[in-house]
């Protein structure tokens, strides 16, 4: 039967490519562009004070490696122009007779985009509040405020593609080992050579594990290609047992590729396999922690991401390549996904209906 899916892969070049390609196309690229990081915020200053400290606020503004000065605008309409033009993010009012009374400025934020409006106003407020600190110590105004120390675990550049990279690992595990089984044996239902597998003394389970393991061995690849580009390309290397990654991958490669067949015994035509898998897909990236922190969910959908078997794969993959955690701090996680990789498998064994 191993045999058999071989011959079938060597038959279809498509898939030895989307295996090996892929994730050098999507490690090499996708780290580059996919970020949450913001960058060149731009700031319209209203000057209504035009004094040194003023002055000082707009050069500071400028000298950051965030933000960018767009305009020293007059009044509040040329401003709103900026804004509504998408040429500027952030405006930021000084008012009048500031360097005396110190009082409030104002700061607008573009909210169409939530997350560069949010992050560029807050910038915008740290920069204001260090330029009036370093004019109030140097006029003897007050003392200078007590210096900090601030140190990142784990990630001590703050970069975002350390965060992402060991995500982008997962999303090809989830896409191919659950994708390829799943075509795989729809094609052989639409051109007939399922059928006269189901007449062969073969066992229900000898055909499921014939389908599994080709894709075991491939998330093996996949991940071995990603992390070797994710070293090779930026530097990142896992901080903890590499074996760790390996046997997080063949349990978490047996629960997709069991999904798979299981979507695809249950599947008719190609398109419809497709559709459902593709639901079972979005609904592991949205809600697997992938992207979007499971913390800042609603509590209802919390609980419900403990169903959802990328949730401990994401897990064990940032664990381990960040933080360097032991077998000892995953257990649970290596647990839930050998609880779902077994369940999942006696599912897709069971629905293999097979015509004596």
């Amino acid at each position: 039967m191993l045999k058999k899916e071989l011959i079938l892969m060597r038959k279809n070049p498509f898939i030895p490519r989307i295996i090996l390609a892929m994730p050098i196309m999507i490690m090499s690229v996708i780290p580059l562009v996919a970020t949450l990081e913001v960058k060149d915020v731009g700031v319209v200053v209203i000057d209504n004070d035009r004094s040194q400290l003023s002055q000082q606020i707009v050069t500071d503004l400028a000298s950051t490696g965030f933000l960018k000065v767009v305009d020293v605008a007059g009044n509040q309409n040329r401003a709103m122009r900026f804004l509504e033009d998408g040429n500027a993010d952030v405006i930021l009012t000084i008012p009048r007779d500031y360097s005396k009374t110190f009082g409030k400025v104002n700061i607008d934020a573009n909210g169409v985009n939530a997350t560069k409006g949010m992050l560029g106003a807050n910038y915008v407020a740290q920069s204001v509040m260090n330029s009036l600190k370093q004019y109030q110590s140097a006029n003897g105004f007050e003392a200078p405020v007590a210096s900090t120390s601030v140190v990142n675990l784990f990630n001590p550049t703050l970069d975002f593609k350390n965060y992402m990279i060991p995500a982008l690992i997962v999303v090809l595990l989830i896409i191919i080992c659950g994708f390829l089984p799943t075509l795989n044996i729809v094609s052989e239902k639409e051109e007939g050579t399922l059928d006269a597998m189901n007449v062969t003394p073969v066992s229900k389970f000898t055909f499921v594990i014939s389908k599994l393991i080709p894709y075991w061995v491939a998330g093996v690849i996949v991940v071995t290609i990603g992390m070797t580009v994710g070293w090779a390309i930026y530097g990142l290397a896992p901080m903890g047992n590499i074996l760790l990654i390996y046997l997080a991958t063949v349990l978490f490669s047996l629960v997709m590729s069991s999904l798979g067949v299981w979507i695809a015994n249950m599947s008719s035509t190609m398109l419809q396999s497709i559709f459902v898998m593709f639901a079972f897909i979005m609904v592991f990236q949205l809600m697997g922690g992938l992207f979007t922190p499971i913390q800042s969910m609603p509590q209802w959908a919390q609980y419900i991401t403990y169903a959802i078997p990328p949730r401990y794969f994401i897990e064990i993959m940032r664990s381990v390549y960040l933080k360097g955690t032991s077998l000892d701090g995953l257990w649970l996680q290596f647990g839930a996904l050998t609880a779902f990789a077994l369940c999942l498998s006696l599912i897709a064994s069971l629905s293999y209906k097979k015509q004596s």
